[in-house]
């Protein structure tokens, strides 16, 4: 099989169930465990956004192009408390209300250890999913994204707003408690939580105190003990035993991939 890296599907079930996009194919992932696979990458990679074909991808897969000139490329995505909409600066403005201005859910998750994060509310549970999260809690509730940064921003003065990646993989992670967390944190940050409100009112914070913490089972069989990372560019050809799936990797027992790094490259694909 042939064709275009995209970011992974992935369906919250007991165990998360993963599928591999290739340009229009979807390939299943649990059932591989175990087995051999290879992924080589043909050269050719074209812009997730516009299909030009390009030699280098940036952020993940656009073109240089769009890159500097979409507003999902912009640093206010990465930086959500830096919002330059209302300046009128924004790369796309009907982008940004499309997007932007949408409910958005400020959560802690446990991935590393403890971690606060923001997604839109419509990104629940694939935000948690994708970042390799084997507990996740919503907190709030809020009416855009720039809301949802600054209560970010307040909440990580106390946790990280941060994976460390490679103690994912390896699933050096102990249990918490997140609903006793939560309510250390809110008590933490009363004084911005307080001064947010009065900002854009009450009804644009909703707490989420009854929410019950949501736990994440990976299908993955073995977690390597220490991480060697393939990469594309360097190396076309990514091979091995499958041996598990969590966040956006593939374990393999000679390695790890991250296939949402390599989205637009075109592989082919074999098991």
């Amino acid at each position: 099989m042939q064709g275009l890296l995209n970011k992974m599907h992935a369906r919250l079930e007991s165990t998360v169930q993963y599928e591999l996009p290739l340009s229009d194919q979807r390939i299943a992932l649990n059932p591989l465990l175990g087995k051999a696979i290879k992924l080589t990458f043909t050269g050719n990679i074209r812009c997730v956004h516009c299909s030009r074909t390009i030699k280098k991808s940036f952020n993940q897969g656009y073109c240089y192009p769009c890159f500097i000139s979409l507003a999902q490329c912009d640093m206010c995505i990465m930086k959500p408390e830096t919002c330059h909409y209302e300046a009128g600066t924004c790369r796309e403005p009907s982008w940004g209300e499309e997007f932007c201005f949408k409910p958005h859910i400020v959560y802690l998750a446990n991935s590393s250890g403890i971690k606060v994060g923001i997604t839109r509310q419509t990104q629940i549970p694939t935000r948690w999913i994708d970042q390799g999260a084997v507990q996740a809690l919503p907190i709030f509730k809020v009416q855009s994204r720039f809301m949802a940064g600054l209560i970010e921003i307040a909440i990580a003065k106390h946790v990280s707003d941060k994976t460390s990646w490679q103690q994912m993989l390896k699933n050096h992670v102990a249990p918490l408690d997140l609903a006793d967390k939560r309510g250390e944190l809110v008590s933490k940050c009363d004084v911005e939580l307080t001064e947010i409100i009065k900002r854009f009112g009450l009804q644009a914070i909703e707490f989420l105190v009854d929410e019950s913490s949501v736990d994440i089972c990976f299908p993955v069989d073995t977690y390597p003990v220490k991480i060697k990372s393939f990469n594309l560019d360097k190396n076309p050809e990514v091979s091995g035993i499958l041996q598990g799936v969590k966040g956006q990797y593939l374990l393999l027992d000679a390695g790890v991939i991250n296939i949402r790094k390599f989205s637009g490259y075109e592989v082919e694909f074999a098991f």
